[in-house]
């Protein structure tokens, strides 16, 4: 029996009762406070439903994830982003980002980002927890991604692009301007084929629960986080 969350009880399940079909599903129920996302995250949990569904928490394994050191640029993408006058900037249009991703999701196959879930990530946003990389270009939003922060990992959640490679230079920007601050991880939760390319690799959630650990006993220094542009990539 899936296990039922109370919103009057910040909780979750031991993770090794995550179902393995379909793989991950943990829990459903509960809220999507601040408080109750940070637990989750700080847990190796994430919120994953859709419009009219009970909130659904999950924690698949394997887990997708990111090593920022390994991330694959290809020959053709690093000659494509010192050709294309792309800039890129953080924490700059947070909600313009989100509503990207909801777009494009909604065009490709259905958005799972709600309205609740857009006005909890904004709310994260402005206690100081979510973050979005922008990528620009001749001013006008083009690409992005958003996510959690937790220590030195970076939680995503969804990109999007409207203007070839945006969401991959989006990510190549997170790596850049997030790496010499303490960047260990990028969590990208179940990945797809777009993320594969790139570098994300499956590992065992009792690996990803290690790494987490390790990643909460860090942080990231608040002067990377302010909005502020970002530059020099391929410099």
């Amino acid at each position: 029996m899936i296990p039922v969350l109370s919103p009057n009880v910040l909780r979750f399940p031991a993770l090794h009762r995550a179902l393995a079909e379909p793989n991950g599903l943990l829990a459903v129920g509960g809220d999507l406070s601040v408080e109750r996302l940070l637990l989750a995250y700080r847990s190796g949990i994430f919120p994953w439903f859709s419009e009219g569904d009970p909130i659904i928490w999950w924690s698949p394994d394997p887990r997708g994830v990111i090593f920022p050191d390994r991330i694959h640029v290809s020959r053709s993408l690093r000659k494509f982003a010192r050709r294309i006058d792309y800039t890129y900037s953080i924490n700059q249009a947070f909600e313009q980002v989100i509503s990207g991703c909801i777009e494009q999701r909604a065009e490709l196959e259905g958005t799972w980002i709600t309205d609740d879930m857009y006005e909890a990530y904004c709310d994260l946003h402005d206690h100081g927890h979510a973050h979005s990389i922008e990528v620009w270009h001749h001013g006008e939003l083009v690409g992005g991604l958003y996510g959690v922060l937790q220590g030195t990992i970076f939680c995503g959640e969804s990109m999007f692009h409207r203007a070839d490679n945006a969401s991959k230079l989006a990510l190549l920007a997170l790596r850049h301007h997030l790496l010499p601050a303490g960047l260990s991880l990028i969590d990208c939760q179940m990945p797809n084929l777009h993320l594969l390319t790139l570098g994300a690799e499956a590992i065992a959630r009792e690996q990803f629960v290690s790494l987490l650990e390790q990643g909460l006993q860090g942080s990231i220094d608040a002067n990377y986080l302010k909005p502020q542009s970002i530059s020099g990539i391929y410099a």
